[in-house]
């Protein structure tokens, strides 16, 4: 059984566990809209509602790192359910939840959150007062939530000092999907997760065609 969690601002919440990520990637990443992403740095929580994601399969997407088989640099995105998988981007990060089996290599990309707990430490670590400017685009996020490739292969489901949390009291979240963006291969998968009502996603949703 799941045990309760009290989120920062003492809201009842359920840390998702392994059996969550041990499925379809799509159907995690559209899942994961929503939760709470939350790590703890230097006693403090920071963290937001996840308002977007990207799944990235584990064969026919030339657009998953997955591709080039496993490597030493990709090696945690084919470890187990719930692994976090952090890879370097012009001298920034992105994160990702490793989703199916161990050895599999998928795994969701969390491109956005809306920032809600450790405002002040993600405005110090970003440079920037605007919300907004935050954690609008997975390597924002990563600044903001001091994530970096130290921290690729730690587990989700396990650490203490990270993870996702479901909150049941939450109202849940309209989710719509789109292509991926800011990718040269397999364009055309809808693989993209959105709430289209979110002000912190990394585009805009009316610049890009909608399907529920």
């Amino acid at each position: 059984m799941v045990r309760p969690h009290l989120l920062p601002d003492r809201l009842i919440a359920h840390r998702l566990d392994a059996d969550f990520y041990h499925r379809a990637t799509a159907v995690v990443a559209k899942q994961l809209i929503g939760k709470a992403l939350l790590h703890r740095v230097d006693g403090q929580w920071l963290g937001g509602w996840i308002v977007e994601t990207e799944a990235y399969l584990d064969r026919g997407d030339p657009a998953s790192h997955a591709a080039r088989g496993k490597t030493p640099s990709n090696a945690s995105m084919f470890a187990g359910p719930g692994t976090l998988y952090v890879y370097p981007i012009h001298a920034k990060y992105c994160l990702n939840a490793v989703t199916q089996a161990e050895g599999q290599g998928a795994a969701v990309l969390i491109r956005a959150i809306e920032p809600i707990w450790g405002l002040d430490r993600m405005r110090e670590s970003r440079g920037h007062d605007d919300p907004k400017r935050l954690t609008r685009g997975p390597a924002m996020l990563c600044q903001a939530l001091r994530i970096d490739r130290n921290d690729d292969g730690r587990c989700l489901v396990s650490d203490g000092a990270l993870g996702v949390f479901d909150a049941p009291s939450q109202p849940p979240r309209r989710v719509r999907v789109t292509k991926r963006i800011g990718i040269s291969k397999a364009q055309h998968r809808n693989l993209r997760f959105i709430d289209p009502r979110s002000e912190y996603l990394s585009r805009k949703p009316w610049r890009l065609p909608l399907r529920v």
